[in-house]
């Protein structure tokens, strides 16, 4: 069955909540280095909270190393304090305008909490998914209720509705499968 145009905005929604999780994913270490895992992180600068991306060049040095190049040298250690305090258990060392920032292995206590983290995504995913639908069938009954759509045409509709929210929650099924296979692999 091809999307009604009706319920385009209901799929939009549905792909914006699955980049949204996609996204808080790539902000849960692994034990390798990646630009992401930086990314969230805000700065105290310039009168307001920013993005590090915005303050700096984060590059991955090695696979253990993530490295800040600051362009602004008195926010060198707004940076460092931010890295420090965002809750990943990080220790960055600061050279010069560079601020590197080593990965430690992760221990099986660690991996377990982040795995437990990542299931917690997926949920609150599936629940923003859950309410997209929710507002999907409502809109789908109205349709009917005023006559715009036939009974059986409502059917085929909500059958759209719930298949197109299953598959959205099979994808997050399946990004959190392979999230979580990426904590525990050694």
């Amino acid at each position: 069955m091809s999307l009604d145009p009706r319920l385009e905005q209901f799929k939009n929604k549905m792909a914006m909540s699955l980049d949204s999780f996609s996204r808080e994913l790539s902000g849960i270490r692994t034990g390798r280095a990646s630009t992401a895992l930086l990314e969230p992180i805000k700065i105290e600068a310039y009168g307001g909270m920013m993005p590090l991306n915005q303050v700096g060049a984060i590059s991955v040095l090695d696979s253990r190393m993530l490295s800040v190049n600051v362009w602004d040298k008195d926010l060198v250690k707004a940076v460092e304090k931010a890295i420090r305090e965002c809750g990943a258990c990080l220790n960055p060392v600061v050279d010069g305008q560079v601020v590197k920032v080593p990965i430690p292995p992760l221990s099986d206590e660690r991996r377990r909490e982040l795995s437990k983290l990542a299931a917690k995504y997926a949920e609150d995913s599936k629940v923003s998914l859950r309410n997209v639908r929710r507002d999907a069938m409502d809109f789908v009954k109205h349709l009917e209720k005023n006559d715009e759509v036939s009974e059986d045409e409502m059917r085929k509709l909500s059958n759209f509705v719930q298949e197109l929210t299953d598959d959205f929650s099979k994808k997050v099924d399946s990004l959190l499968a392979i999230k979580q296979k990426d904590i525990v692999h050694i």
